[in-house]
């Protein structure tokens, strides 16, 4: 009884962390707007060109695997914008290291 408890408690966390992102265009708003739709959303992943950025907020809900950084983008002013709260891939993290071969 007691492993599943602990199983459970294992689970929940990674399940509350499946939010579904919301994508949007940098190209479309401004960097205020952006900052705003990032933290009404709390997950969106931002276009920039052909690929694209994925931003949690609060920063404690990024994926296993990323890390919480910083990032910059142009806006539709094509303005410098820096937003807070990007999750980028973390290559120091466990999560992703590759012990299969090549």
């Amino acid at each position: 009884m007691k492993s599943v408890i602990l199983a459970a408690a294992f689970l929940l966390p990674s399940s509350a962390l499946a939010v579904e992102a919301v994508n949007v265009n940098s190209g479309a708003y401004t960097c205020n707007e952006l900052a705003q739709i990032i933290r009404q959303q709390k997950a969106v992943f931002v276009r920039v060109g052909f690929g694209g950025r994925s931003f949690r907020y609060p920063p404690a809900r990024c994926r296993l695997g990323d890390k919480r950084d910083t990032t910059s983008l142009r806006d539709a002013n094509g303005k410098m914008c820096i937003l807070d709260y990007a999750c980028v891939y973390d290559p120091a993290s466990s999560y992703n290291w590759s012990f299969g071969s090549r």
